[in-house]
């Protein structure tokens, strides 16, 4: 049976450099960076790409006071992505459009702030807050941004780890080609600062970055990197079978190709090169392409010092035997806004969708001294390149703990 061909139809975002696509890839192309000094709680100071959006904007103060951060960057994201796609949720379509939102961990942000205040009565339990449960559940990123739309088709989070934002395109690419909904609100969020323990888990691992200039913490593939710089964002993009954007005559920005997913099943935190490989080769194969084929791979690189070279010897693999004529150009995101967990590879890709319009590749930033280890022929360093023969198709990366690895392939809509 022929799949039915799914796009994307709109893009909603907060990174920790930019509120919008646009303002989001002007940060990307111009080297702005979103990373800042933080404090968090037990530890003090430390670099983290922290949001800007206006979050009264999709809710009242009452709602932002009793949901989560997490569920305030969905709800942003989902308003945004939906007013891009020119979609208004009414009775025609709110039974059949879906939430599908990957997210790295969610309710420890809550249960630490709980925990902290109960100690300032005595641990008096009375005083644990009502909205507690709702707030730590699984689903609730996914579930606020229905409270919030008046959407009532399916809702769930995808707990994927690093792997998680293009999990939920998957999910939601999936579900369309089911037929199960007709509209999918898919990619994912992160509240990770929000918790000390993520920080204080990186810093007792050795892989928590640091720097005194908080805007060069975090430098994938280069000599000098030391770890992580932990942040949050979200993006959600809306995804439609072809025939029923085209029906609607919708803009459509980008085909969803091919996908695949698959576990290293050898470790819990260090990657696997070999598995990391089979799973870009698979999606690439399940998109109908040769790895020729493949303009932009968009890296996972989150500066740590065993992951860059594990991610390095799997681009490889899969690339390394092309001609420079057809390997394609490799950038990488975090060096600008640093590791935002669930929401990672949806705002990855989303960063590197005007390529398919300017031809343009968005740079590396802080890869000042390229570590030999991480060798990759195509990386851009410093400033934008243009790709020889535009950009028509991307190999988006994303790897997580206990490795989880996904690899997603969009292409331009023609």
């Amino acid at each position: 049976m022929q799949r039915p061909r799914i796009v994307i139809t709109g893009v909603g975002l907060t990174a920790p450099n930019g509120n919008s696509l646009a303002e989001f890839r002007k940060s990307l192309m111009t080297g702005v960076s979103g990373v800042s000094e933080f404090e968090t709680r037990h530890i003090g100071k430390v670099p983290a790409g922290v949001c800007s959006f206006d979050a009264l904007r999709y809710q009242n103060k009452r709602d932002i006071r009793n949901g989560t951060r997490a569920g305030s960057i969905a709800i942003y994201c989902a308003n945004e992505a939906l007013a891009d796609a020119g979609i208004a949720i009414d009775d025609s379509n709110r039974r059949s459009t879906g939430i599908y939102v990957g997210i790295t961990e969610h309710g420890n942000v809550e249960t630490e702030n709980e925990v902290h205040e109960l100690g300032r009565f005595n641990n008096d339990v009375k005083f644990w807050n009502h909205y507690h449960n709702p707030r730590t559940v699984a689903n609730n990123p996914a579930g606020e941004v229905t409270i919030n739309t008046g959407i009532t088709g399916p809702h769930y989070c995808i707990g994927a780890a690093c792997a998680a934002g293009t999990a939920g395109i998957v999910q939601g690419a999936q579900q369309l080609a089911l037929g199960e909904v007709d509209i999918a609100i898919a990619g994912g969020v992160s509240e990770s600062i929000g918790t000390f323990g993520i920080f204080a888990s990186f810093l007792s691992q050795g892989a928590l970055a640091k720097h005194d200039d908080p805007t060069k913490a975090s430098r994938p593939f280069d000599l000098n990197r030391n770890g992580i710089v932990v942040a949050e964002g979200g993006c959600l993009f809306i995804l439609e079978r072809l025939e029923d954007a085209k029906r609607r005559s919708a803009k459509i920005i980008a085909e969803i190709a091919g996908y695949a997913m698959n576990s290293d099943a050898t470790h819990f935190v260090l990657p696997n090169h070999e598995r990391q490989a089979e799973c870009m080769a698979k999606a690439i194969e399940k998109a109908g392409m040769p790895p020729t084929d493949i303009d932009i791979v968009s890296t996972h690189g989150t500066g740590t010092a065993s992951g860059d070279i594990q991610e390095s010897l799997a681009i490889k693999t899969v690339f390394g035997g092309l001609s420079d004529e057809d390997a394609p150009l490799v950038n990488n995101t975090k060096g600008f806004i640093g590791h935002a967990m669930g929401a990672a590879g949806a705002l990855e890709l989303a960063g590197n969708l005007p390529s398919f319009e300017d031809g343009l590749v968005h740079p590396c930033m802080n890869l000042d001294n390229p570590d030999p280890e991480c060798e990759i022929r195509g990386i851009v360093a410093s400033e934008p390149a243009a790709a020889p023969n535009g950009v028509k198709t991307i190999c988006d990366n994303s790897f997580g703990m206990l490795g989880i690895n996904s690899a997603l392939i969009v292409k331009k809509y023609e």
